[in-house]
């Protein structure tokens, strides 16, 4: 490769890197946002019984669940669904970076890097 060519191909790899993470929080921020307001449409006026806990609906511990109450609009689902694209926007960032150290064939950073994809995937899933 290029030597002249490797800064601009790291400046383009960082600047993708930063519309991932960026573009992934706005979608996630969105979708959250339009859950809520879904949720405080219908619930907005109910008056909170605090004196009973609710635990989380079952529906909503599940990744096919969240999917299913989010495609057919149910708020909780929406808003769920909104977390799960704002956990899943670092993770991406993170499978990125792997592909663009093996892309510039610094297998070390790779290496290291997939240990901690690694990490970040058994603190998610345990």
């Amino acid at each position: 490769m290029n030597e002249s060519k490797l800064p601009q191909i790291e400046k383009d790899i960082e600047v993708i890197m930063g519309n991932l993470l960026r573009i992934g929080v706005i979608i996630a921020a969105s979708v959250v946002f339009i859950g809520g307001v879904f949720y405080l449409w219908k619930y907005g006026n109910s008056i909170p019984a605090y004196k009973i806990f609710k635990g989380e609906p079952s529906d909503l511990k599940s990744l096919t669940k969240i999917f299913s109450d989010a495609l057919s609009l149910q708020r909780r689902g929406i808003i769920q669904f909104g977390l799960i694209l704002l956990i899943a926007t670092p993770v991406a960032r993170v499978i990125f970076s792997v592909a663009a150290f093996f892309y510039e064939k610094d297998y070390m950073y790779v290496v290291f890097t997939l240990i901690v994809l690694i990490i970040l995937l058994l603190s998610i899933f345990s």
